[in-house]
């Protein structure tokens, strides 16, 4: 059985309020949680498939490496 992660925890980790995580949870948009009586726990797994799962911005280092190649000539 993994470690559960607080609230305090997951907002910690991802350098956020408190507050915004539970905004999240309430429109859907957070990582997946699991409640505990009424606490709410967060799996490490979870938290990572989330963060995986979350879109990137800039170029991949291949398209970045294209754009220099491009720009030489």
């Amino acid at each position: 059985m993994s470690t559960l992660l607080t609230e305090e925890d997951v907002a910690k980790q991802l350098h956020v309020s408190v507050a915004s995580l539970r905004r999240w949870r309430l429109e859907m948009r957070g990582p997946q949680f699991i409640k505990v009586g009424s606490l709410v726990r967060y799996r490490p797994e979870e938290l990572e498939a989330w963060l995986a799962a979350l879109p990137t911005g800039g170029a991949s280092s291949t398209a970045r490496r294209q754009l220099r190649m491009n720009a030489a000539r």
